[in-house]
């Protein structure tokens, strides 16, 4: 059963989590059309179509700015509802039985919006979801790491009265020149608040960002972490604490860390006995969602059956599940 055909259709039939996605960058081109329209908000595109031209990226920096001027339409409650419920028809396409998203409202306060407008809208379609389809979901939130640590301190002190909806903490922006230390306090008040804790590192930042990551930011899973290769002892500790990966290979070339999809080192990572896995981080930017980078990621590297069940598997037991859900997803690949 190696042959393509076959384990493009295990893919898609195969039940499967997803572990990095930035909710806003599930905003797709014609969403943002309809909600600068609603809302009233100038952006700086006459089109959908003149939005998707724009989205040709050269590396973090670029996306990033129009992620950002992307993320002006999302107001009220009802667009962060609208635009989580979209992510989730997809995962119920996808087949995704259970979701762990990001989402970042240091994108959205400075603009006036509140964060409650932001955590009600998406925890209200993440509850729907629950109850019409069954997908299951953690809400992780993410710091801006071009901020500075004390206004991360002021979205801290919003998710801790939100305890019920928020389970973890993250890190992601702009990863050069912002080292995980610049956060060691804030992430240290987090755990004390009982958050569970993740970063992303290693997507374009050197391997000393993965271990100030696992060492100062006590984290328990690195997004993205490609460049660990450089650094065999990184490897080692990686692989002997099973400590997750959550790798987004059509980001990685879209955002030029790798200049095509062949040239991708999750093979060689998941040969090292390294757990990792498959995600789509902001899709609707990057050209493809779970299943399109797990199917293009399989031709492009000749992956195996064997090799795309240890993936979908990798996912599922580094979710934030508890662990008699995990085995029974477990159980059924």
């Amino acid at each position: 059963m190696n042959d393509f055909k076959s384990i493009s259709e295990f893919i898609k039939k195969t039940p499967k989590t997803e572990l990095h996605l930035h909710i806003e960058g599930s905003l797709e081109p014609e969403l943002m059309f309809k909600l600068s329209k609603r809302n009233k908000v100038e952006i700086p595109f006459k089109s959908v179509d003149e939005i998707k031209l724009a989205y040709n990226f050269t590396d973090l920096d670029s996306f990033l700015k129009i992620y950002y001027e992307g993320s002006n339409v999302l107001i009220n409650e009802q667009d962060f509802f609208d635009l989580t419920w979209e992510y989730i028809l997809r995962c119920k396409k996808d087949n995704i039985v259970h979701t762990e998203i990001f989402f970042d409202p240091q994108s959205h306060i400075p603009r006036g919006i509140t964060f409650d407008t932001v955590i009600n809208g998406i925890h209200k379609a993440l509850t729907r979801a629950n109850t019409e389809f069954g997908i299951t979901s953690k809400i992780i939130m993410c710091f801006l790491r071009h901020l500075d640590e004390e206004q991360c301190f002021e979205v801290l002190n919003h998710a801790v009265r939100h305890k019920d909806k928020i389970i973890g903490v993250g890190l992601d922006s702009s990863e050069k020149g912002n080292p995980p230390q610049k956060f060691k306090s804030l992430f240290e008040a987090a755990i004390k608040e009982g958050f569970l804790t993740v970063a992303h590192a290693g997507e374009e930042g050197p391997p000393e960002y993965i271990w100030d990551s696992l060492n100062l930011l006590k984290v328990k899973r690195i997004d993205h972490g490609v460049q660990c290769l450089k650094d065999d002892k990184l490897v080692e500790k990686l692989r002997d604490n099973n400590i997750p990966l959550t790798v987004c290979p059509l980001s990685n070339v879209k955002l030029c860390v790798f200049d095509k999809l062949e040239n991708h080192n999750l093979k060689k990572m998941l040969d090292k006995g390294l757990r990792v896995m498959v995600n789509s981080d902001d899709p609707a930017y990057f050209g493809g969602y779970l299943n399109t980078n797990l199917i293009e990621t399989a031709k492009a590297l000749q992956l195996s059956l064997e090799d795309i069940k240890i993936l979908i598997q990798n996912s599922f037991k580094s979710s934030f599940l508890d662990e008699k859900t995990k085995n029974n997803w477990l159980s059924k690949l």
